[in-house]
C-alpha cells in the first residue's frame, strides 16, 4: 500500500486513501456538476457554487462508503478477525482484513452488514427528502439540500448493487455462504466464483452493447477478483494440518553482517539463494536478500556490508506453525521468505518456493 495515504483511524482501524480514489473524486464531482436536476448541479448558479456542491456531494458519497466498510469491519471485529485498514480505491472500499471467517453464517452477516447501511442510509436520506425538504419550497428551492436527495439515490443503488452475486462482491459472499452450508468450503468458493465470472461476462457485454466502458472496466475487477479468491482460497486449504516444520529447511545458510555486498553477490551464485539470515555469532541481526543488493550501485558494493543494506525486522513464524498461516504471511507482506524462530532460536527457513513445492504436491 505504498500507493495509499493514511489520513485517520476510526475504530482503531487505519483510514487509508489510494491514489486512484485522488484521481476519481474529482470526475465524480465533475458529473454531478454536469448533470441535470435532480441528479446533478447543471443549473446552478454561479459556477462557484455548483462546483463547491458537487465536490461536496462527490465527498459525502465517498464518506458513506467509508461507513459501508465500516460496517463490515465492525462485524469482523465482533467475530475476531484483525483489520488490517481500510482504503478507499477507484472503485470503492475495501476492508483488509487478516481471514473471512469460514463460518457460513458469520460470513453472510458480515458480507451483508455493508449493503443493508448503504440501503439505511439512501432510505433515511430519501425519507427526509420527500417528507421534510420537498414539501417545503424555501428548502426544495435551495440546491444544497439536493445533495440529500443524490446521496439517498446513490446509497440505495451502491447497497443493491453490492448485493449482486457477482462474486466476490457482497452479495457473491453471501451467495458462497450458502453454498458452504451445503458443501466444502473449496466447492462453495468456486461454485460462487463461476457466478461472479458469469456475471462479470454479462456486465461486460452489456457495456459494450451500451456504449458504456465502465461497465467493462468493472467487469474486470469482478473476474480477476473472483479468480484471485479462488486460487487463494484452493492455496489455504490444501496448506492447512500441514505444519512449517514439515516443509521449512532446516540447514540454515547464513552471513556474517561484515562482509562486503560484492562477496555476498558471488556466495549467492554459489549457494543458489536469494535470501539469507545474517547472524553474529548466535545473534540473529537481520536477513539480506537479493532485492537489497540490487538497490546498491555495482561500483559501491565493494565498500559496503552487509549490515548496511540488510533488513532489520525480523519476520517470523514458530515451527508448529500452520503452512497456511505462513502463505498468508507470506502473500500480505510480499516477501519470499520467513524465518522459523522457535524460543529465541533460528530452526529454519521458509521460503515462498517451499509453499508453491508443497502446494503442486497437493494438487497432484
Amino acid at each position: 500500500m505504498k500507493s495509499a495515504l493514511k489520513i485517520g483511524s476510526v475504530l482503531g482501524i487505519p483510514i487509508r486513501l489510494h491514489i486512484t480514489f485522488l484521481l476519481i473524486l474529482p470526475i465524480f464531482a465533475y458529473v454531478f456538476a454536469i448533470n441535470p436536476y435532480p441528479y446533478g448541479f447543471q443549473g446552478v448558479e454561479p459556477a462557484t457554487t455548483k462546483y463547491i456542491l458537487s465536490t461536496l456531494t462527490a465527498i459525502l458519497l465517498f464518506a458513506s462508503i467509508l461507513l459501508h466498510e465500516l460496517a463490515h469491519s465492525y462485524l469482523a471485529m465482533k467475530y475476531g478477525v484483525h483489520i488490517e485498514s481500510i482504503t478507499l480505491f477507484l472503485f470503492g472500499g475495501v476492508s483488509s482484513m487478516e481471514e473471512i471467517p469460514r463460518n457460513p453464517g458469520q460470513e453472510a452477516k458480515m458480507a451483508f452488514a455493508g449493503p443493508f447501511t448503504s440501503l439505511i442510509i439512501g432510505s433515511v436520506c430519501l425519507l427526509v427528502y420527500s417528507n421534510i425538504i420537498a414539501p417545503n419550497p424555501a428548502l426544495s428551492g435551495n440546491p444544497v439540500y439536493l445533495t440529500v436527495w443524490i446521496l439517498g439515490v446513490m446509497n440505495l443503488v451502491l447497497g443493491i448493487f453490492n448485493l449482486l452475486p457477482a462474486f466476490p462482491m457482497d452479495g457473491g459472499r453471501v451467495l458462497r455462504a450458502f453454498y458452504a452450508r451445503r458443501m466444502s468450503y473449496v466447492k462453495a468458493t468456486r461454485n460462487a466464483a463461476a457466478v461472479g465470472k458469469f456475471f462479470a461476462i454479462l456486465m461486460a457485454i452489456f457495456g459494450i452493447l451500451i456504449g458504456n466502458l465502465w461497465f467493462p472496466l468493472i467487469a474486470l475487477f469482478i473476474y480477476a477478483g473472483a479468480s484471485e479468491e479462488e486460487r487463494s482460497t484452493q492455496a489455504s486449504v490444501s496448506l492447512e494440518n500441514i505444519l512449517v516444520k514439515d516443509i521449512m529447511t532446516k540447514d540454515v545458510v547464513s552471513v556474517p553482517p561484515s562482509m562486503s555486498i560484492e562477496n555476498l553477490v558471488h556466495f549467492m551464485f554459489e549457494k543458489k539463494h536469494m535470501g539469507y539470515p545474517v547472524i553474529e555469532g548466535s545473534d540473529l541481526k537481520g536477513i539480506v536478500t537479493f532485492t537489497d543488493i540490487q538497490r546498491v550501485p555495482t561500483l559501491d558494493r565493494p565498500a559496503m556490508r552487509v549490515s548496511d543494506i540488510m533488513t532489520r525486522e525480523i519476520i517470523s513464524v514458530p515451527s508448529n506453525a500452520q503452512a497456511s498461516d505462513a502463505l498468508k504471511l507470506v502473500t500480505s507482506r510480499n516477501i519470499g521468505r520467513i524465518l522459523v524462530i522457535d524460543n529465541g532460536s533460528l530452526v529454519g527457513v521458509l521460503s515462498r518456493t517451499d509453499l508453491v513445492r508443497i502446494l503442486k504436491l497437493k494438487s497432484e
